[in-house]
């Protein structure tokens, strides 16, 4: 929607371009579409065959600084046109939104100096004013002396020579996700694997534990068929042992008893005496 706005704005210009025959009118037109409130992108009046032209005029210069460039480079730039005051607001904002695509945490003092302002007030109300105008999103930190970036409008214009670096940075960054892509199919397939041998795993267990009871099963369903046959004889000599022993046992303790008898007999006739 930014674009489709800063395009809108620039229509009125580009069709004033094909009637500016002279430098001097050339040189009104882009003072009047750089001062205007909603223009941000520069490239397609750059391109118009009136301003091309121009070129290397320092107006042509300063046309090209705001479609790409930055304040600074505006300022280390000489001959070219001094800059009013919407100029020179706007030329800051389009600088803003160039330092906030490099780092989305800007510090007080790099964007002073990058923007030639003096003091964090008058900092604070570029950034202000470039949020109102929606050119990006931010959050001023005046406790940390720092600009919060979110997110930035796509309003500037590229520079000559950039989409070769641009398309390798693209490619580098296919390169990684690819990489990434094969790194997660190989865990994927890992975890497939290992998924199915503990399936196998789970189900050899789960039969060997089957055969173990059958086998618990058959070993108890012989030991009732052997015990209706011979158990009955089997517990009845069990219970005769038992008997036998308990007999013993009686016996032994009715011997280990009678001196005992014969003692407490004794003992009474004693104290007679």
């Amino acid at each position: 929607m930014e674009q489709t706005k800063a395009l809108n704005a620039l229509e009125p210009f580009l069709a004033l371009s094909k009637s500016a025959t002279s430098s001097r009118a050339v040189a009104d037109l882009i003072t009047r579409a750089t001062s205007a409130p909603n223009t941000f992108i520069f490239a397609e009046l750059l391109q118009t065959p009136t301003i091309a032209s121009t070129a290397p005029s320092p107006h042509h210069t300063l046309l090209q600084i705001f479609s790409y460039g930055t304040y600074a480079t505006y300022c280390s730039t000489p001959e070219l046109p001094e800059l009013n005051s919407a100029q020179t607001l706007k030329l800051r904002q389009l600088s803003l939104l160039t330092l906030a695509r490099q780092r989305r945490n800007l510090s007080y003092a790099k964007l002073r100096e990058e923007l030639g302002l003096e003091s964090v007030r008058e900092l604070e109300e570029v950034v202000i004013a470039a949020v109102y105008a929606g050119l990006l999103s931010a959050t001023l930190d005046p406790a940390r002396q720092a600009v919060q970036v979110s997110s930035v409008a796509p309003l500037r214009d590229l520079a000559p020579g950039a989409v070769p670096s641009m398309l390798s940075a693209l490619t580098t960054w296919s390169d990684r996700c690819s990489e990434t892509l094969l790194d997660l199919e190989a865990q994927i397939a890992a975890i497939r694997v290992a998924a199915v041998a503990r399936e196998k795993e789970r189900r050899e267990a789960e039969e060997k534990l089957q055969m173990a009871v059958a086998e618990v099963k058959e070993t108890e369903a012989k030991n009732e068929e052997s015990g209706g046959k011979g158990g009955a004889r089997a517990r009845g000599q069990g219970r005769r042992a038992m008997m036998d022993i308990g007999n013993m046992v009686n016996s032994e303790s009715m011997d280990l008893d009678t001196p005992d008898a014969e003692e407490e007999k004794q003992r009474p006739s004693k104290r007679k005496m």
